[in-house]
């Protein structure tokens, strides 16, 4: 998010500039909801915390060593990531039972939708700022890179730790499901790797139908999140109402949601 903010005004296109404005927006909040989701999980044992300061230092040194402009190749990159899992999601009913809890799906849901509707933004920025081809591609193969080794390591390390693992049978159990998982699939990563080309644009693949769709169940007349929606105040149980900022539209979902998704 910060790597767009620090661009915005470079850019001149003013349908572009109300993009960005929704793009920190939507971040920003989905920021503060996963906070709030991290926390719980924290609660109840998770090391999500550890994990948070992690990212922040290799946040921080990321953006110390590179300049603005790599930092805004690599959210575009990310953005790609974010789409492409949002995708799945969205259509992928085999991936969405993999939350368990209704819930944390519903957290997710939400933030896949708002994934889908700005997925171009970084991207478009960093072609207005006259970002190079050459980065473009080049911070993607290295992100994708050492995401896959950072999630190795990340399931290699939670295996080593839960005393589960060393159970007979659980390990090879884990590994088959692992292998039919929707998000491990040879699909998932080819739509990754189509950022690579030349053309490549993310609106290529177009979800225009299936953003629609999703809006109307979860925000529409009977939506299903619609008991979520709120005005963006503080509530007298100590929650803090989200307000949601959506091309076109602005909601809010209480994080009283991600609370309650794990209790």
């Amino acid at each position: 998010m910060r790597s767009v903010r620090s661009f915005r005004d470079q850019v001149k296109d003013p349908e572009l500039k109300r993009q960005v404005a929704g793009f920190i927006g939507q971040e920003a909040l989905h920021g503060r909801e996963h906070r709030a989701f991290n926390d719980r999980l924290a609660e109840l044992g998770f090391p999500t915390k550890q994990v948070e300061r992690i990212i922040k230092k290799v946040i921080a040194i990321r953006e110390r060593l590179l300049s603005p402009k790599s930092n805004l190749a690599a959210t575009a990159a990310y953005e790609h990531f974010t789409a492409t899992l949002a995708e799945l999601l969205l259509t992928s009913e085999e991936a969405r039972a993999l939350f368990g809890h209704e819930e944390v799906k519903n957290l997710f849901l939400w933030h896949a939708l708002e994934e889908s509707e700005h997925k171009a933004v970084a991207f478009d920025v960093y072609k207005a700022v006259g970002g190079s081809e050459r980065m473009r591609v080049v911070t993607m193969k290295l992100l994708r890179l050492t995401f896959v080794l950072g999630i190795a390591v990340q399931v290699t390390a939670a295996l080593l730790l839960d005393r589960a693992t060393y159970r007979r049978g659980n390990l090879r159990r884990s590994w088959r499901r692992l292998r039919r998982s929707p998000v491990v699939n040879r699909k998932v990563w080819d739509q990754l790797r189509e950022y690579d080309r030349p053309d490549f644009h993310p609106d290529d693949r177009d979800t225009t139908a299936l953003v629609e769709r999703w809006r109307v169940e979860l925000f529409g007349e009977h939506g299903t999140l619609n008991d979520k929606l709120t005005g963006a105040t503080d509530r007298a149980d100590g929650h803090l109402d989200v307000l949601i900022v959506g091309p076109g539209r602005a909601s809010a979902l209480s994080s009283r949601t991600a609370s309650n998704s794990t209790q």
